[in-house]
């Protein structure tokens, strides 16, 4: 280091963590190219950027970086003209050249190449973009990342340019609405890790989130639904809002300053039911249906009349002259076709218009309105199910149903975004830990992310060169509030931008992993509640061993494998001085252990998790420990107690096709009898053709039973539970049964009664030395 860049950090205490282990600069995304070199920039806190006077372009990416350093506390660098003699001087007192080249070394679009000397730093791109990638590159390197006001940057040059045109977040706003601010916060997120296109996903059965000036009702109508147990249990009597044509302008011109573009999505032909609550002659059947209050599949449809589509035309109209975005997304999933099959007037305009089948007419529909898109100079981009009937013009797919969406369009000659069902969908958890929050399973781990191959292996050159990028997909039914959007996003968000900008030779998981932490540092200094569920302690022991011995071997482990994990077993707070985990360790009972993963930098990457071990907790399981029985379809999600309920805890874990869940091994000597502790919840899933999945429990009471057996689930039961009536119990609720058994077993829990009836989450399985009363509940 040199004696002015170490004189900078003695006096401020700054450190060097903007450059990763192995020298290279702790970006995310991983740099194109980098060349480290001899020697240290000190950035002082009233550090230049100098842009020619004549460069806009400069000027407003010199302006963002400023604004960004400042908005996170980051240094303050003064923008000044080149022309002028402080600005000349710049680059001799630690200052930053921001200038477009139109001979600049990197030729990708969006590329960029930024210099760090020891005497001042520049930054060169052929267009704005590049210049703005390579801004929020600097950001990155210049945001704190403890406490400190300066950086100081080892010598390099970077050459960096993205991998994928296309690199995209879906953000549904229909399901559950996000505020402008909470928008906001993801696309200064989204700018910062280079992804460049913001899909929002604006209307569906639950909701219509966007002012059309020409059809109030959508709104008036449309924008509002009522819950199910609306106004109890801290649901409310309404649920809904929508963004005014304000808002959307404001939000368009917010990413667009980042170098964001926002394309809409306004679902059709399915996924329909709010505009058809609003106007009901835009539907097949003429009658209003409520707004649905019912994730899944709706069976509403848009009619394919005239009326209708000039309908959507007006509304596209509305929406083209708000987003300037070449793509419309005009979703084209899930529309399941009963209505328009049961219809006289349908099948009449289907031998009219001399089509087949209803996927030529869905086909019909979207090419109808791609046409319309194309002569105001728009293109049409929808989900994959497009194709079913001959996708329309030169339509542009969103892969999500898996990956063979790929091939099939790109073979056909399509663009397409690659954005499957699960692999990049936040909506899943990303971990199967009990603390986890609401979402659909399986898990989708940040390692799942990050290794996602977003060309198939084996995809030709030919068809490859059609994959226009990649992209998350957030659907929000179970994302209430913003700290559920946010623990899903962040920071599977990290790996995304990674896997989509970074040269697939440079993808480094291990290296990823290092960069991470500070990345980590800056969400929390911003106040950003991303999920620590990667470095999160799972705190484990062998019930059987420790009830046999009195003392629990204790094992500690994350996800990841990753991190320093210390561990106390006093209560207090674990800390880098605190005991560090190397290999199992025996704990006497009772104990209460708390362990949490830091980085060697002693950077703390995940909460202090904690487990009390005693001879309670030994005979009782989680309800999250429990699975499902074994089926050939199986279909779970973590589930909150109210649809819209805004707590991240407690979640239920439920299988919309069956009832029956299994415990894990518990010891019953001694135990007398066992306490289920349930939730009800509202059964607000539509699964319309995967209905008969469900597998039949038929009651034999008014309100259903639960039916205990010991290891298996087609045995006689040893308990059979009557269950309260919902109209006059409590939601939350325990079931108390007799216990007749030794030995270790696992319980097999099965609730009955129509698929009609309320979910039941189990809350947790208690085994008891207490007699207690056979069907009890309290």
């Amino acid at each position: 280091m040199s004696l002015r860049a170490l004189s900078f950090c003695t006096l401020f205490s700054c450190s060097c963590l903007a450059f990763a282990q192995g020298g290279e600069p702790s970006l995310i995304p991983r740099p194109s190219a980098v060349d480290i070199r001899d020697g240290q920039l000190a950035i002082s806190p009233v550090a230049l950027l100098r842009v020619d006077p004549d460069d806009a372009s400069s000027l407003r990416v010199a302006r963002a970086l400023a604004q960004t350093l400042a908005r996170y506390g980051g240094p303050s660098l003064h923008v000044v003209d080149g022309s002028t003699a402080r600005g000349r001087a710049a680059t001799e007192s630690g200052g930053i050249v921001i200038r477009l080249d139109a001979k600049a070394a990197v030729t990708q679009r969006e590329g960029y190449v930024l210099d760090i000397t020891p005497n001042g730093a520049s930054l060169t791109a052929r267009n704005e973009d590049g210049l703005f990638y390579g801004a929020m590159s600097l950001a990155q390197l210049l945001l704190p990342a403890g406490d400190r006001q300066i950086a100081t940057l080892p010598a390099a040059r970077i050459a960096d340019w993205p991998r994928f045109a296309w690199r995209g977040l879906m953000i549904d706003s229909a399901r559950h609405m996000q505020s402008v601010p909470e928008l906001e916060r993801i696309l200064d997120q989204m700018a910062l890790h280079k992804l460049n296109v913001l899909h929002w996903h604006l209307s569906d059965d639950q909701g219509w989130r966007i002012e059309i000036k020409h059809y109030p009702e959508l709104t008036r109508i449309g924008a509002w639904r009522t819950p199910p147990d609306a106004g109890k249990d801290g649901e409310p009597k309404r649920y809904g809002g929508f963004y005014s044509q304000d808002d959307v302008r404001h939000i368009v011109a917010y990413a667009a300053e980042r170098h964001i573009t926002v394309v809409p999505e306004l679902d059709m032909p399915g996924h329909a039911q709010a505009a058809v609550a609003s106007y009901p002659e835009v539907g097949v059947t003429g009658q209003r249906p409520a707004v649905s209050a019912d994730w899944g599949i709706n069976p509403y449809l848009y009619n394919v009349d005239e009326p209708t589509l000039h309908f959507l035309e007006n509304v596209l109209d509305e929406v083209m002259a708000l987003f300037p975005s070449r793509y419309i997304h005009l979703g084209g999933d899930e529309a399941i076709k009963d209505q328009w099959e049961a219809s006289p007037a349908v099948r009449e305009r289907m031998r009219a218009l001399g089509l087949k089948n209803p996927e030529q007419l869905e086909s019909w529909l979207m090419g109808s309105l791609g046409r319309y898109l194309d002569q105001h100079g728009r293109r049409l981009i929808g989900w994959d199910e497009i194709l079913e009937g001959g996708v329309p013009g030169d339509a542009a797919v969103m892969s999500w149903r898996g990956t063979k969406g790929i091939d099939k369009a790109t073979r056909a000659g399509h663009d397409v975004v690659v954005a499957p069902d699960p692999y990049l969908y936040f909506d899943y958890v990303q971990s199967g830990r009990l603390d986890e929050t609401a979402g659909r399973l399986p898990v989708q781990t940040l390692k799942s992310v990050y290794t996602f191959d977003i060309l198939p292996p084996g995809l030709p050159a030919k068809q490859a060169a059609r994959v226009l990028g990649a992209q998350a997909n957030v659907w929000s039914e179970h994302m209430p509030s913003a700290a559920h959007l946010q623990h899903a996003i962040f920071p599977r968000l990290d790996a995304l931008a990674e896997n989509a900008w970074t040269p697939t030779a440079r993808h480094d998981w291990q290296d990823f992993l290092q960069r991470l932490p500070e990345q980590l540092e800056r969400y929390r200094r911003e106040d950003i509640a991303y999920g620590d569920s990667a470095y999160a302690v799972d705190i484990e022991v062998d019930r059987a061993q420790a009830l046999r011995d009195g003392k629990a071997q204790v094992h500690l482990a994350n996800q990841l494998g990753k991190g320093e994990i210390r561990y106390t077993l006093d209560g207090s707070e674990p800390s880098m001085v605190s005991l560090l985990y190397r290999q199992d360790f025996t704990a006497p009972l009772p104990a209460t252990i708390k362990a949490a993963s830091f980085s060697a930098s002693g950077t703390l990457l995940a909460a202090t998790r904690q487990r009390s071990i005693d001879a309670a907790t030994l005979h009782r399981a989680d309800g999250s420990e429990l699975k499902a029985c074994p089926a050939k379809d199986i279909d779970e999600m973590r589930a909150q107690p109210t649809p819209d309920a805004t707590s991240l805890q407690p979640v239920y874990v439920i299988d919309n096709f069956d009832t029956c869940r299994l415990t894990p091994a518990l010891n019953a000597d001694g135990m007398r009898s066992v306490a289920v502790e349930l939730a009800r919840l509202p059964r607000n899933i539509a699964l319309a053709h995967d209905a008969h999945l469900i597998v039949p429990r038929q009651a034999a009471t008014p309100h259903g039973e639960l039916e205990l057996r010991l290891d298996r689930c087609d045995g006689k039961p040893f308990a059979v539970l009557p269950l309260p009536d919902p109209t006059t119990s409590p939601a939350h609720f325990v079931l108390d049964a007799a216990l007749s058994a030794n030995g270790t077993h696992t319980l097999c829990l099965i609730v009955t009664g129509a698929p009609a009836n309320p979910y039941y989450g189990v809350g947790s399985v208690q085994l008891d030395k207490a007699a207690k009363a056979n069907g009890g509940h309290r």
